[in-house]
């Protein structure tokens, strides 16, 4: 009999329900079930702000786990996996409270000197290792502060760990995405309450986090009665990176750049390095399985030129941009990282500011992914004059592995040989440590020859 394994990857531009099982020693994987995503924008007295449709999205997560009843395929278990650091407050009706923010809504503006004033960013780091980002969750909080929305929360819960709490009505606190936050120590593995304290966070919000692999327990009633079937809910690394990185093909200390609507280029480590020279280079440590980290920057990923194609009524495919790009290549180059970036009116108006002069589509497209390796080769000689050693081998994983002319200059800019793939890593990750979970594998390193094993990885 074949155990059936559900990842629910939801991405900031789109969500997939991918079925995975075992089959002569190969991993079997079948998308079932896809769905759009991205921020929506609300005002009210405080102003504009973009947030996310939580209810949206758990009746996307709903109608995809019916579409795996319908084919008869029942997963022994389920796991959501979602990008990091967002979250929602629950009040004492467990009832969300003031809806869910998105990272790119900018509220934080006021909110990091005040944090500053109370911890400056170096103890920040030096504590919890997480690289400096305007949407870190430990400052969204503090906006939470001083904006009352704090009052009468009762519940916190990252984004997946509230999905699962809906699916079961059992809440867990799952590790990999809590150190998203900057508020999980490096060293203990749990929330730091120093900073808790000092913020002002009652530590009664947060509760004890649990690993992947943790069963949280099965549907609710109310769920399985609209299912039509009971499984259970199994956490995956709930931070997608995470999970991505967790299905690469690693061996070694072999380097990877997770590639989506953000890129992530890190290494594994055994332990976190919260140096000084860490902290100034921009290096993050975010937490893995196993008490290992990641060592990885957050890099602006293909953001750009996905807002570039909406901006162009999504005419083009991203290999039809990609094929233009390759035919237009210009001088003109911008810093990827650029705040002005994040979230413009305009992505097209953003870039052309920056170079100085309008560019054709062709343009526009090849000046994005020459400027984005450039950034990865750029963070890559960082993190060798970080770690002390020299890679020769990269590996993309993720949606943007399947860009041959983005790894044709990543090879260029790195002088890497590139290992691409494979391409729905993050469920690939998710569905293994259920599998962990379930015993049917012993571990990462297991899991990761079935992967390579399984799927097309192709070699630069």
């Amino acid at each position: 009999m074949k155990n059936y394994y559900l990842a629910i990857d939801i991405g900031a531009s789109s969500g997939r329900h991918i079925l995975g099982h075992l089959e002569g020693g190969r991993l079997i994987a079948e998308e079932i079930y896809r769905f759009s995503n991205g921020p929506e924008t609300r005002t009210d007295a405080s102003g504009r702000h973009l947030v996310w449709n939580a209810d949206r999205l758990f009746g996307e997560i709903l109608a995809g786990l019916k579409k795996a009843g319908e084919a008869g395929k029942i997963p022994l278990s389920v796991g959501v996996d979602t990008w990091g650091v967002d979250y929602v407050l629950l009040d004492k009706d467990d009832l969300p409270i003031g809806g869910v923010y998105c990272y790119r809504d900018g509220r934080t503006k006021d909110a990091i000197p005040a944090v500053h004033e109370r911890l400056s960013y170096a103890e920040l780091y030096s504590r919890t290792g997480i690289q400096h980002q305007p949407f870190n969750t430990v400052y969204q909080l503090f906006d939470d502060v001083q904006s009352g929305r704090m009052r009468g929360a009762k519940s916190f819960l990252m984004l997946p760990d509230y999905f699962h709490f809906r699916l079961t009505g059992k809440k867990r606190r799952e590790y990999t995405d809590a150190t998203t936050t900057g508020m999980v120590n490096a060293r203990t593995h749990v929330w730091d309450e120093d900073i808790l304290d000092a913020l002002g966070y009652d530590r009664s919000l947060f509760g004890e986090l649990s690993q992947p692999g943790t069963e949280t327990g099965a549907f609710s009633e109310e769920v399985a009665s609209a299912l039509g079937y009971r499984s259970k809910v199994v956490l995956p690394a709930t931070h997608d990176t995470a999970s991505a990185v967790l299905a690469a093909p690693l061996r070694g200390r072999t380097p990877y750049i997770s590639s989506g609507t953000w890129s992530l280029l890190g290494v594994e480590r055994g332990s976190a390095d919260t140096s000084e020279k860490a902290r100034l280079l921009d290096y993050s440590n975010e937490g893995s399985v196993d008490g290992n980290f990641r060592l990885q920057k957050n890099i602006m990923g293909l953001w750009m030129i996905q807002q570039v194609r909406h901006e162009l009524g999504d005419k083009y495919g991203f290999a039809e941009l990609a094929e233009m790009a390759r035919q237009n290549g210009i001088a003109d180059a911008v810093d990827v990282n650029d705040q002005r970036f994040l979230a413009p009116a305009s992505m097209t108006d953003a870039i052309a500011t920056a170079v100085g002069r309008p560019l054709s589509v062709g343009e526009r497209a090849y000046c994005f992914f020459n400027s984005l390796a450039k950034s990865y080769a750029e963070s890559l000689a960082a993190l060798e004059a970080l770690t002390g050693e020299r890679y020769d081998t990269l590996n993309i994983i993720g949606g943007g592995s399947k860009n041959e002319f983005l790894n044709e200059l990543t090879a260029k800019y790195t002088g890497k040989k590139i290992v691409a793939g494979p391409a729905e890593g993050t469920a690939l990750g998710n569905i293994l440590m259920q599998m962990a979970g379930a015993g049917e594998i012993s571990s990462v390193a297991e899991g990761r020859e079935i992967i390579r094993n399984s799927f097309d990885i192709r070699e630069l």
